[in-house]
């Protein structure tokens, strides 16, 4: 009598694409975990507004999106519930895909601040950021410095006139 051995079916694994590939233009909430308990989706609004809030943190940045994207949304924080939504996070783009995101942010920076460091810093809080709170991970932040702040302009609304030393 033969003995009959068990039949072991490996089941395939399913791979989730490693592409990012939607954006938060309407895009319904993307797989973040999925367990025998149940599934977790992110929307990308709420990775836009993590990505957000961790770019504003790194001092030396002065605001968020450039001098149009700001002007909109200052008049869309006063229309009632103009104020709500993905697209009101001036200056962040996400796509997200089923586990990565990639993060287009669009900076003020103050005068006097080093560019290159600061990006660095905002790079590196965004991606820790991101990745702590939702399991995505980040694959790519980048990062465009639209204008400088210069308070003397705020003030008085125009440049500085620098006057020229006369030798008497």
């Amino acid at each position: 009598m033969t003995e009959a051995k068990p039949s072991v079916s490996t089941p395939t694994p399913t791979t989730a694409p490693t592409t990012v590939g939607a954006t938060t233009a309407g895009t319904p909430a993307r797989l973040a975990d999925d367990t025998a308990q149940g599934k977790t989706t992110i929307a990308a609004s709420v990775v836009q507004k993590i990505a957000g809030i961790a770019a504003r943190e790194i001092s030396g940045v002065y605001a968020m999106g450039g001098g149009v994207s700001r002007a909109f949304g200052a008049i869309r924080e006063r229309i009632p519930g103009g104020g709500a939504g993905a697209s009101n996070i001036a200056g962040v783009q996400v796509e997200v895909g089923e586990k990565q995101a990639a993060i287009d942010l669009d900076i003020v920076v103050e005068y006097g601040a080093s560019i290159v460091e600061l990006a660095r810093a905002v790079r590196r809080n965004v991606i820790t950021a991101v990745e702590r709170m939702t399991g995505l991970e980040v694959i790519e932040v980048n990062i465009a410095v639209n204008d400088i702040h210069l308070p003397e302009i705020e003030e008085t609304g125009e440049l500085p006139v620098v006057q020229s030393a006369r030798v008497e």
